[in-house]
């Protein structure tokens, strides 16, 4: 299957990038938008075209691209009356999930698709604004490997690392391992920030041993100006990492630390820091900028 003309659905904080890179490598892409007025802010920026609905997109393009916030906007898009599976022309696409969803969501759509004679594949991404902006994502990938193989010059334009994990929903479970080990590493990161501000470490300081020892990672160099200027601007917003973590539950994880992170998440968010950054979550355990 050769693919040149995109149909994208989407345009969130990273729908934005992805549709530019996708741009940049020379895809034709058309973009379907709920809020049409965020597709035609990025026409003024990039040369994309701009479809009334989903029926409109389906025309041409050959593939489709979600990339949408939960399992529920990703259903509807899917099967309700004006989604893809009931609107389908002589038009054979390839589907492409990037959302961040549960396995059982994936597994019931990609069995709708085939039952209509989509080829479907959950694809969802690590990596957050920045990575998104620079084509530097890692795409992890469950459905068929010829289909897995088909997409491989738009997983190119989007990231520097793509794998096929195995099965529709293999994507997912390895999107939702990675993002429970990301939320205990913020978590753990603001326990030890607070603890040692509670003693009497200087904050700045003590970012300076972590970033320069062991314990350090790329995602603590990059939260720490974050936390040392009081800018929790969302890169990946708390509310969507404590969904994520409801998913993890909800797909078997069972362990201390994953289990009472995801309860302080939920808590911060309950708190009314849901839109601000995931690194928001040090406020709510009392870090005193």
């Amino acid at each position: 299957m050769s693919i040149q003309k995109i149909g994208w659905i989407g345009l969130g904080n990273m729908g934005n990038p992805m549709v530019k890179n996708l741009v940049k490598a020379g895809f034709e892409v058309t973009v379907y938008n709920r809020t049409k007025a965020k597709a035609e802010a990025l026409q003024k920026e990039v040369n994309i075209e701009v479809a009334n609905s989903i029926t409109e997109l389906l025309i041409d393009s050959d593939a489709i691209i979600t990339m949408l916030t939960d399992d529920n906007a990703l259903t509807e898009v899917y099967t309700g009356d004006q989604g893809i599976l009931a609107n389908l022309t002589d038009k054979k696409f390839l589907a492409i999930d990037m959302s961040t969803v549960s396995p059982e969501t994936t597994k019931k759509l990609s069995r709708s698709a085939a039952d209509k004679g989509i080829s479907y594949i959950d694809a969802p991404v690590s990596g957050s604004v920045k990575p998104a902006e620079d084509a530097q994502l890692i795409i992890m990938a469950g459905g068929e490997k010829a289909d897995f193989e088909a997409a491989q010059p738009i997983f190119g334009a989007l990231g520097k690392l793509s794998l096929h994990l195995g099965a529709n929903g293999a994507g997912n479970n390895a999107k939702l391992a990675i993002n429970l080990f990301l939320a205990i590493t913020i978590q753990g990161l603001s326990e030890a920030l607070v603890f040692a501000q509670d003693n009497g470490i200087d904050p700045t300081k003590f970012l300076d041993i972590v970033n320069n020892g062991a314990v350090g990672s790329g995602i603590t160099k990059i939260k720490s100006p974050m936390i040392l200027n009081d800018d929790f601007k969302a890169a990946f917003a708390l509310k969507l990492l404590a969904k994520d973590l409801r998913l993890a539950a909800a797909a078997g994880m069972k362990h201390p630390a994953g289990i009472a992170v995801a309860e302080s998440f939920d808590q911060a968010e309950t708190a009314g820091l849901g839109d601000l950054d995931m690194m928001a979550i040090i406020k709510h355990l009392g870090y005193q900028n």
